[in-house]
């Protein structure tokens, strides 16, 4: 297990990729492509859409605070234990298993957050991250070498447990 120390979270306050206000800014950069969500609202915001992400990671939160918004989930749904501010061998091996039953859906007990780095791992180059930036919109991420390096070099801040 991975965990990032609080003297690090701040690492993780800019985004990743490029930041949309709106989710219909993003479905350009999705189309015809694999795409993953993470978080509960860019999740409900894709299925909202008549989209589904070959993989969605989800907590059932948002902000601290129980998201009931969610439409019904289509395709397989895992679960596993994540706890907030780590990254799991279990959420790890889920994630490359949601890849063999597309579409599936990764059901988080703790918090799904950190799913974008091994994520950059697990997608091959073209794919689409999107998770939600709070306040501010929709993280759009295409998995290719740059973000792959970006993810590593972050996961350098986190200790292993």
């Amino acid at each position: 297990m991975l965990t990032l120390p609080p003297e690090n979270r701040w690492l993780f306050r800019e985004p990743f990729g490029t930041v949309f206000s709106d989710f219909s800014m993003v479905l350009p950069y999705i189309e015809g492509k694999i795409f993953c969500t993470v978080g509960d609202v860019v999740t409900h915001n894709a299925l909202s859409a008549g989209l589904i992400p070959s993989i969605g990671v989800i907590d059932g939160f948002t902000k601290r605070s129980p998201y009931l918004k969610m439409p019904e989930i289509q395709g397989h749904i895992l679960h596993v234990t994540n706890p907030a501010g780590t990254i799991t061998d279990e959420l790890i091996a889920a994630l490359r298993l949601a890849m063999d039953k597309i579409p599936c859906v990764v059901m988080v007990n703790g918090e799904e957050d950190l799913a974008v780095l091994p994520l950059t791992e697990i997608l091959p180059d073209g794919a689409v991250i999107l998770y939600g930036q709070p306040e501010e919109g929709i993280v759009v991420c295409e998995v290719n070498k740059q973000l792959r390096a970006n993810a590593k070099k972050l996961l350098t801040y986190f200790v292993s447990l």
